[in-house]
């Protein structure tokens, strides 16, 4: 028996069989000779059934005691085989009540009748317990010895062991039959052992069917190798496997399917490995969720994206590449942006009109993005590419043009084949009004565009057509006001007495706002001349007018001949009455530190400016400043370098209640004048200081012409065109030559009027102005007779020749010569009347001392001619 190995039990001992088999007393012997096959007597591994119910057996002899005591009875009943061998087993295992009826069951089993029954039992000699009493399920065999006589063989269970072990497979095969789970049991060699019905419910067919099967038949290959390999791990490590995602087509559905896939190994109540139970959840519907919601998610992200990225520049180009930023590649592969051509051109009556309704009308390619390498946007509605800055139409029958009319989107058709999948043609449509058309495209690879990206996409193109209709509106504005800013700046080459001008104006660029810089020169009696430089706080149309209404006033003011302090008194009033209804004046302001705040529907409507003003006189070459709250002006002296003038900032106008300083200041001959807005020297980069040393630097390194020296300033300096305007006006002084100077003082007597004729003779001869001379005797003599008349002091008569001839008669009088129209029976009071009609102009100004009434006569190479003193004379009467 050597050759047959005994079968081992639970333990790992001998079972009963084989201790039989080896005593002698069952089964064949076996030999070399022996025709059974020999994998029918091998040794099994643990894990069987019997593993589980544990059966036990003994055996009774012909005189009803127990002959053979098994190990597994010793481990069942608790009784060794000493104590049980030789013994009645009604006496020894059954209780005392039970023992008549026991006895005559045993009478029964001897005389060959089997028996089965559930019998109580517990240990000899031991107290009953809970722990040492038992029911067991008896099975009895009669049999017979080899001498005829009659004994029995009995089976024992435990009914405890029974009863777990049926619990166990009702609830196994409640879960493994109900489970709404797909349920598959693979074997060692990873083949399908059981399914259950929810598995067969999606693959067909009935449980034995599926068994033998492998993943490979039900999935694509790519997923069944991955399957297989993820089984394969499991039944060698252990390691469960949970939440792995699969896809593959179900029988007789055309349509994917998700599943999520739990693995683990099973085993033996040994603890024998015996397969790998497979968990599967059709997961497609919460898969379309998640995508739903991812896609809502990104949905949710472009349109904040869009909200934050589009729009932030004012020009219509640049707000199209910023549609195309946030949905390439995000939303789409390729896109592309067409906007009317008379938008582009400013022709509104064109497009408030809606001349454009068939959708055929000229429109421009002005962006296209693609993020598919090397592949340019091929338009799908037309025949030919087109090129970013290209006049094109559409077809009248094509898609583009249909979603034009409409102004609905239209989904484009595609050819089998075409590297575009699918594409949305989107009007862009602001205010009731079509502006343009968007085209969003998805390559191979991409899905198509369903109705959630169609929504999205009229979404996209809204934004952009707000912001490009509003960057519309503003260019037309911009395109106004800076018209309306540039009709109120002085000539290119302005002229005055004494100095050589130059200048620059630079507005802000298309993307920003128009602003109030302003500068003017301004031409005053006895060669004198005013130069202006202002800048009004804020941007927009509105800050132009304020500046216009401002350039106008300081024109009127210097007009009157007044103080520069006083031209910035007035100038602060007005700028004061600009924000109030009608032109009012505003409310006088809280002094500073009163601790008084204005509301801020107040300051709202508050125009502030800066200004400096200048009068230079080209006979002294002295010019007076006043400043409110502007840059100061820079000297660059012909000996030394460029020096900024200490001149007190006042405070800006608009602000009130703080008069304005001036400050007087003697020009060297050749010395250069500069002044400026913060445009030139003053960035977000750069901060004033830097911008006002670079500046000085640049003046001092300029070329000897005033052309040069500005165009050399502007390409030195960082001046960041765009960001604000820049105004800059620059002057060499040249004082009027001493010869050019006629002065005379005379005394307050009657003899001073023929005098005064003498000398103004003398000096007109001198300059060979002799044209001149019958009519400045005649002029001459009305201003110094009316001096005389009515005024005070001493007379002093002045005569300037630049460009004009300037006649000035000076006294000490604080009355102002007024002009008055004489009847005709009057002997007097036409000298003034007389005056205006023979000069070119005359006027009178206030003076530190007294006053000055002053004539100008054109010479005689000019334009105007003079007139005839004869018929002057004449009119009068």
């Amino acid at each position: 028996m050597s050759g047959i190995p005994a079968k081992a039990d639970a333990a790992g001992e001998p079972s009963d069989a084989a201790s039989a088999r080896d005593d002698g007393r069952g089964g064949a012997p076996a030999g070399p000779a022996q025709s059974v096959r020999a994998d029918i007597w091998q040794s099994d591994p643990p894990g069987s059934i019997y593993d589980y119910i544990k059966v036990a057996s003994f055996s009774i002899g012909p005189d009803g005691l127990v002959e053979q005591w098994s190990r597994r009875a010793e481990r069942l009943l608790g009784i060794a085989a000493r104590d049980a061998v030789g013994k009645d087993p009604i006496e020894a295992f059954v209780p005392a009540d039970l023992r008549e009826q026991g006895h005559r069951k045993m009478a029964e089993i001897l005389d060959g009748r089997e028996w089965t029954g559930v019998v109580p039992f517990r240990a000899p000699e031991a107290e009953p317990s809970p722990a040492q009493t038992g029911v067991a399920e008896v099975y009895v065999m009669p049999t017979t010895t080899e001498s005829g006589e009659r004994a029995a063989v009995c089976i024992v269970v435990d009914v405890r062991v029974l009863r777990h072990i049926e619990t166990d497979l009702a609830a196994s095969q409640a879960i493994f039959g109900q489970s709404p789970f797909g349920f598959l049991l693979f074997g060692t060699d990873l083949k399908v052992q059981r399914a259950n019905r929810t598995f067969t419910d999606v693959f067909g067919g009935q449980a034995a069917d599926h068994r033998g099967r492998t993943v490979h038949d039900y999935l694509p290959r790519h997923e069944a190798d991955r399957v297989q390999g993820a089984l394969r791990r499991v039944l060698e490590t252990g390691d469960a496997v949970t939440e792995m995602q699969l896809v593959g087509p179900a029988p007789d559905s055309p349509e994917r399917r998700h599943w999520s896939i739990n693995l683990y190994r099973v085993h033996s109540g040994s603890g024998r490995p015996i397969g790998v139970a497979g968990l599967a959840t059709d997961v497609t519907r919460r898969h379309a969720a998640a995508r739903e919601a991812a896609h809502a998610r990104r949905n949710l992200a472009l349109l904040n994206d869009a909200g934050a990225r589009i729009g932030t520049s004012l020009d219509l180009e640049t707000t199209a590449r910023e549609l195309l930023d946030v949905v390439v590649p995000g939303f789409c592969d390729l896109a592309s942006v067409d906007l009317y051509q008379v938008l582009l051109a400013g022709d509104e009556t064109t497009l408030v009109g809606h001349g454009l309704a068939d959708g055929s009308a000229e429109l421009r390619r002005v962006a296209a993005a693609s993020a598919v390498a090397d592949v340019p946007f091929l338009d799908l509605g037309g025949e030919e590419p087109v090129d970013v800055g290209a006049v094109h139409r559409f077809p009248f029958n094509s898609a583009p043009a249909h979603a034009l009319r409409t102004a609905r989107p239209k989904l484009l058709p595609t050819q089998p084949g075409d590297l575009v999948r699918s594409t949305l043609a989107v009007p862009m449509v602001a205010r009731d009004t079509v502006v343009g058309l968007v085209q969003f495209s998805r390559t191979k690879g991409s899905e198509p565009f369903n109705e959630r990206d169609r929504a999205l996409a009229v979404e996209l193109a809204a934004r952009a057509a707000v912001c490009i209709d509003n960057a519309r509106l503003y260019r037309r504005e911009h395109e106004r006001a800076l018209i309306l800013q540039r009709s109120l700046l002085p000539p290119d080459d302005p002229e005055a007495a004494g100095l050589d001008i130059a200048c620059r104006y630079l507005p802000g660029n298309a993307a920003t706002e128009v602003g109030g810089d302003w500068f003017d020169v301004i031409e005053l009696p006895g060669h004198r001349t005013a130069l202006v430089v202002g800048d009004v706080m804020g941007r927009g149309l509105r800050a132009a007018v304020a500046m216009g209404e401002l350039r106008t006033a300081v024109r009127t003011l210097a007009l009157l001949d007044l103080e520069p302090a006083e031209v910035l008194s007035a100038l602060d009033e007005i700028a004061r009455g600009l924000g109030t209804p009608g032109g009012g004046q505003a409310p006088p302001r809280s002094p500073r530190g009163s601790g008084a705040t204005a509301s801020a529907e107040d300051l709202s409507e508050v125009y502030l400016a800066t200004c400096v003003y200048a009068v230079y006189d080209s006979v002294t070459r002295r010019c007076t400043f006043a400043n409110a709250g502007h840059l100061p002006p820079v000297l660059v002296e012909p000996e030394s370098g460029a020096l900024m003038l200490d001149v007190p900032p006042g405070m800006p106008l608009g602000v009130g209640g703080e008069p304005f300083e001036e400050v007087e200041v003697e020009l060297p001959e050749g010395g250069l004048l500069a002044l400026y807005t913060d445009g030139l020297v003053e960035s977000r980069d750069h901060p004033l200081d830097e911008g006002l040393a670079a500046f000085r630097a640049a003046l001092d390194g300029a070329a000897p012409g005033l052309e040069d020296v500005c165009d050399h300033v502007l390409s030195t300096l960082d001046i960041h065109h765009g960001e604000d305007d820049i105004a800059l006006l620059m002057a060499r002084v040249q004082g009027l030559p001493g010869d050019h100077v006629g002065d005379w003082t005379l005394p307050r007597e009657p003899k001073s009027v023929g005098r005064a004729r003498e000398y103004a003779r003398a000096q007109l001869l001198d300059w060979d102005l002799d044209p001149l001379v019958d009519t400045a005797e005649l002029l001459v003599s009305e201003l110094v007779t009316n001096a005389l008349r009515y005024g005070e002091g001493e007379i002093r008569l002045r005569l300037l020749l630049d460009r004009t001839m300037v006649c000035e008669v000076w006294d000490a009088g604080l009355v102002q010569p007024r002009r008055r129209r004489a009847r005709d029976t009057d002997e007097g009071g036409r000298g003034l009347q007389l005056v205006g009609l023979l000069s070119a102009s005359w006027g009178s100004r206030r003076t530190p001392r007294g006053k000055t009434v002053w004539f100008e006569l054109p010479l005689p190479d000019g334009d105007s001619g003079l007139a005839d003193p004869t018929e002057a004379l004449l009119s009068l009467f």
